[in-house]
């Protein structure tokens, strides 16, 4: 009898073990390890983040395109000489995009991320173009110009757009507005979030 409780009871733990050895390998895929990359004056710069996540970025001001891209990474590149301070931090779901130090002078820069994630960007001043990105939007600039894609607007639940002063265009939408404190709200059956606002600058959703 004692051996025979001894046997389950060991069988017993080894089903534990399984269980909770599967359940963490579900939850972090082993590709996509928690990391911190951080580095001056290189590029590109990239880290590895499993598509469906949530980015936020805090970025320099200059010239910058956001795109999706079909693989698991977020990736940095610039093609000239300068000391910028790109630091991508992962845990998890979620990836911390920091760049500082960009040069002044007409300086352009590209950032690639999976193309089914979630978006939180701040950036102070420039020129912004997001595109080939399907998830959650927060973008929000003090001065500038900002060109998003939302893409199907059905695939939105809900769209707010909105400047202090300056230029608010809305193609899916048909809408085109300029002045100060101009807005734009929308629901929709869909199960994004986009919103979006430049201080003084020329907005455009599309």
């Amino acid at each position: 009898m004692k051996t025979a409780f001894l046997s389950v009871l060991a069988l017993s733990t080894t089903l534990l073990v399984s269980r909770n050895a599967n359940t963490q390998s579900a939850k972090t895929p082993a590709k996509f390890q928690d990391a911190t990359v951080e580095v001056v004056g290189k590029s590109p710069v990239q880290a590895k983040f499993a598509p469906g996540g949530r980015v936020r970025m805090d970025l320099c001001s200059g010239g910058i395109q956001l795109v999706g891209r079909d693989d698991g990474v977020v990736r940095v590149s610039y093609d000239r000489d300068s000391d910028v301070k790109v630091r991508i931090r992962v845990l998890g779901n979620e990836a911390d995009l920091r760049v500082t130090g960009c040069p002044s002078n007409n300086f352009r820069m590209t950032i690639e991320v999976p193309k089914s994630s979630g978006l939180n960007v701040r950036m102070f001043a420039g020129d912004l173009e997001i595109s080939g990105i399907a998830g959650d939007k927060d973008v929000s600039m003090h001065f500038g110009e900002l060109r998003m894609e939302i893409g199907n607007p059905a695939d939105c639940a809900l769209v707010t757009a909105s400047v202090s002063s300056g230029s608010l265009v809305v193609s899916p939408f048909n809408v085109a507005k300029g002045g100060l404190f101009r807005s734009f709200e929308q629901s929709g059956p869909g199960k994004y979030r986009v919103h979006a606002h430049i201080g003084a600058g020329d907005l455009q959703l599309r």
